[in-house]
């Protein structure tokens, strides 16, 4: 609970690095993080942090970190940065940062102009009301062209000043740091305008902005405080998720007694996983922090992280079971959001048990019991006794560490599962002109061809004034007295076997069985 008391006091801006994946937003933060010599820039650790590789060279987690700039002015202020992935899988983490962001750069290749992930950042960032800077990057290269790319902007209504609008535009290249020194100067003076303040006195609140699951320190958070302070000894509170104070890092994990608001933090200690996205609080006491959990829950109502979930075949909908686990929670949304998109009219994925983890023997018998499930692990690990149970049940484990290669991967295995399903094709139609003789079943007659082909060995619809009378099957075709497999033009005489009787001026419709 907040005291009436206030510290309200000028605070550092919250900075979200949106765009199209590939348009250099983490070298753009790699290039501002090791600057740290530079007389424009330095860290508030006075430590740099190491470049993030992630697999493929593409940035598939969320991340947050601090600098202190210091402007040509002389002036220091310290600005928290939000690092999103590009790629389109991960649009659930884009709004996140948008969302917690205070002030948003919208990354713009100037070799390529605006893409679809450009256009999905700025919806972001649009809904949100965050006030944005358009960064044109990759001026360095020869195929930059930045008055292209403020066109680019412009036809796609992001109208930047010069171009019919205010939105600030700053050149750069992240890759020799041209620009850069320009860019964060914008973010001050935008920050300036938009009075950003906090009150130290207040107890901390934010947002979480992702948690995950170490078999050794247990499960951890990761926060930005928008509000107020945090301290060891309190209890912060994320839904039904409470957390002790017991633990707090700073973006280069470094242990800290106290953290304010702007500032990004790990705290370690939760009892369950808060979920990505929800809103934290922080209280002094236990019994304050139970009273908020009890009202979230009133709210909320009682989920669990892992969901399990029966067998369900809707209609001719065929399931694929799948177990999934991921190392952190915005990791998870991004895989079960590809997995969604990957359903179709005859298949599904159906996610029976999803989790934050090691792979361990309890995900291998949920599989097990579900008529061999498989399991996805994206960024994670299989433990020994797990691995051990699958080889010996037979299941099938898949472990991804870069997501498109997990969604191309699932989707191949979806299509070589789809059943296959039989549908007609029609072949052509013709127009009985001849009756030459009955037997039986069987009947030799002169047809013409209307439209397409008639072909040997495939079935036959018997038209009679536009309504089908029966159905038989091309038992011999032979056009100027010669058998042949299929005749597409002119008369031809046919050896039809069926049980209706054909009469002149009716039509066959030929058509085959096709899977598909």
């Amino acid at each position: 609970m907040n005291t009436n008391l206030s510290d309200i006091t000028e605070r550092g801006p919250i900075v979200a690095i949106m765009g199209h994946i590939d348009h250099g937003k983490s070298t753009l933060l790699h290039y501002i993080r090791n600057q740290k010599d530079k007389t424009s820039l330095s860290y508030s650790q006075d430590r740099a942090l190491p470049a993030l590789e992630e697999a493929g060279g593409i940035t598939q987690h969320i991340s947050a970190y601090e600098v202190l700039h210091q402007s040509k002015e002389g002036e220091k202020r310290t600005i928290t940065f939000i690092d999103t992935p590009g790629h389109e899988a991960f649009g659930g983490i884009r709004r996140r940062g948008a969302h917690v962001a205070d002030i948003a750069v919208l990354v713009v290749s100037a070799e390529d102009g605006v893409k679809p992930q450009t256009l999905e950042a700025l919806t972001s960032i649009l809904e949100s009301k965050t006030p944005f800077i358009v960064a044109i990057n990759k001026i360095d290269k020869l195929e930059a062209n930045i008055e292209r790319t403020k066109q680019s902007l412009a036809e796609n209504e992001i109208y930047i000043e010069g171009y019919g609008g205010d939105i600030p535009a700053v050149p750069i290249s992240a890759k020799t740091g041209e620009g850069v020194s320009e860019l964060l100067d914008m973010i001050i003076l935008v920050s300036e305008l938009e009075n950003l303040t906090g009150d130290r006195i207040a107890l901390g609140e934010g947002i979480v902005i992702e948690s995950n699951m170490d078999i050794k320190k247990g499960i951890s958070a990761t926060c930005i405080i928008q509000n107020g302070t945090i301290e060891k000894g309190y209890y912060i509170v994320s839904g039904k998720a409470v957390a002790p104070v017991r633990i707090m890092e700073n973006y280069l994990g470094q242990g800290l007694d106290k953290a304010s608001f702007s500032s990004p933090v790990k705290i370690i200690g939760w009892d369950e996983l808060p979920e990505v996205g929800n809103i934290f609080k922080t209280f002094k006491t236990r019994e304050n922090a139970r009273e908020e959990i009890e009202k979230n829950l009133l709210t909320l109502g009682v989920s669990k992280n892992t969901k399990k979930t029966d067998e369900n075949v809707n209609g001719s909908v065929f399931n694929i079971l799948v177990v999934v686990k991921a190392d952190t929670g915005s990791s998870l949304e991004a895989v079960l959001s590809e997995i969604e998109k990957l359903k179709t009219e005859r298949i599904n994925a159906q996610v029976i048990s999803s989790g934050i983890g090691t792979i361990s023997e309890n995900d291998v018998r949920i599989a097990d019991g579900s008529k061999k499930a498989i399991i996805i692990g994206f960024h994670t690990k299989i433990d020994s006794p797990a691995k051990n149970l699958a080889e010996r049940s037979g299941i099938e484990i898949k472990i991804f560490d870069i997501i498109y290669k997990m969604s191309e991967w699932l989707k191949e295995t979806m299509t070589e599962k789809t059943p296959k399903v039989q549908e007609k094709e029609i072949t052509g139609l013709a127009k009985i002109i001849k009756i030459f003789s009955k037997v039986k079943d069987k009947q030799i007659i002169g047809a013409r061809v209307e439209s397409g082909s008639i072909i040997l060995g495939a079935q036959v619809k018997i038209i009679r004034r536009d309504v089908e009378i029966g159905q038989g099957r091309v038992k011999e075709l032979q056009q100027q007295k010669t058998k042949t497999g299929e005749v597409s033009t002119g008369e031809f005489g046919v050896l039809i076997e069926a049980k209706v009787e054909i009469a002149l001026g009716d039509h066959i419709e030929s058509f085959i069985i096709v899977e598909k």
